[in-house]
């Protein structure tokens, strides 16, 4: 066999040594109608929190838009030496959806690989074949092997805001995004075996948690991301709401009942701990996918997406209590998330080899 896990790679946890952040400078306008002045400066603030303590790799359309992020960065106060551009053009600022998945072999013949996974817009939006080629490109840039994940002869579609691992084999996706037969549907036909077994060859999953649903106004159709998230090697931070919130309570409830009976593959119980959600948010007449969920750890951080909301405070508090060996910054995502993503879905990890 020639798939990463027969070779010895996994995808690491997040939380693990990042080599680099990769990011998209964001130049897409209609992501965020009559707000998009804003969303520049909150990526500079996010990569001024990432240089802290990583290389931050920013993918870039042109000379000419280089240019502008090196200006807002600067005056952001990033160091340039902490930061690197790729001219990579992109449809749109979701790192974390088509960008490059790394994965790693530890011991004697250890190594950083790629895994390329199909993209096909969320089988929603019609741009997103130069987002498709990032992953082809960022191993070609960087002199590293390229995985294609293909279940028979057909290319997997798989964003990486649809799964989280834990780094030890487990990982956590919900049926919504996956296993849908009728709404967004990436893989036509691909079965929960056919996902697993994927996941299993290209990522070194040997255990797939499956959740129900996502959340409310994720036009992604149920990414994990937004509603559950691993954040030890037996530990989870999983979204509940309040009885009142008829588009949340029963659903994340379900998704805490079912990781209540989890067990992991030594039979272990999983350490839950709840995050909380913060109240309805909507722009122009539309729910938006607001969530602490939606947070990236770095090496020397962890940013959390708030919204001026009174659980902005206790979800900071519950992810510092955990987090103790890194700051955990809040960023204003109220205009952000108008994009309908925000922290992690514009964030990839690259792992120290």
């Amino acid at each position: 066999m020639n798939d990463p896990a027969s070779l010895g790679y996994r995808m690491p946890a997040e939380w693990e040594p990042h080599r680099a952040t990769w990011i998209g400078w964001p130049h897409h306008r209609s992501d965020w109608p009559g707000k998009f002045a804003a969303i520049p400066w909150v990526f500079a603030e996010i990569v001024r929190q990432l240089a802290a303590g990583e290389t931050v790799r920013i993918l870039v359309q042109s000379p000419a838009h280089e240019r502008r992020a090196r200006r807002a960065l600067g005056r952001a106060g990033v160091e340039a030496a902490r930061v690197e551009y790729f001219r990579f053009p992109t449809d749109r600022g979701w790192t974390r959806d088509f960008g490059p998945i790394f994965v790693r072999r530890d011991g004697p013949r250890d190594g950083v690989a790629i895994v390329k996974f199909g993209f096909n817009g969320w089988a929603r939006y019609p741009d997103w074949r130069r987002d498709a080629r990032v992953p082809e490109r960022a191993a070609r840039a960087l002199g590293l092997r390229l995985f294609r994940a293909r279940s028979g002869r057909r290319e997997v579609v798989l964003e990486g805001g649809a799964i989280d691992v834990n780094g030890r084999g487990a990982l956590l996706a919900t049926e919504e995004c996956l296993l849908d037969p009728e709404v967004q549907v990436r893989n036509p036909g691909l079965s929960r075996a056919g996902y697993e077994r994927v996941l299993r060859e290209q990522l070194g999953a040997t255990q797939v948690i499956w959740l129900g649903r996502g959340i409310a106004g994720d036009d992604t159709h149920g990414h994990v991301d937004d509603c559950c998230r691993f954040v030890g090697p037996r530990t989870v931070v999983a979204c509940r709401a309040p009885a009142g919130d008829a588009a949340h309570h029963a659903a994340l409830e379900e998704n805490w009942e079912r990781l209540s009976g989890a067990r992991l593959e030594d039979g272990s119980k999983l350490e839950l701990i709840p995050l909380p959600m913060p109240a309805p948010l909507t722009f122009d007449g539309r729910r938006l996918p607001a969530s602490y969920a939606n947070f990236y750890v770095a090496n020397e951080c962890v940013l959390v997406p708030t919204f001026n909301d009174v659980n902005d405070r206790r979800a900071l508090g519950i992810l510092a209590d955990w987090f103790k060996d890194r700051r955990v910054v809040g960023i204003h995502a109220v205009d952000l998330v108008w994009g309908l993503g925000t922290i992690h879905c514009m964030t990839q990890q690259e792992p120290l080899a």
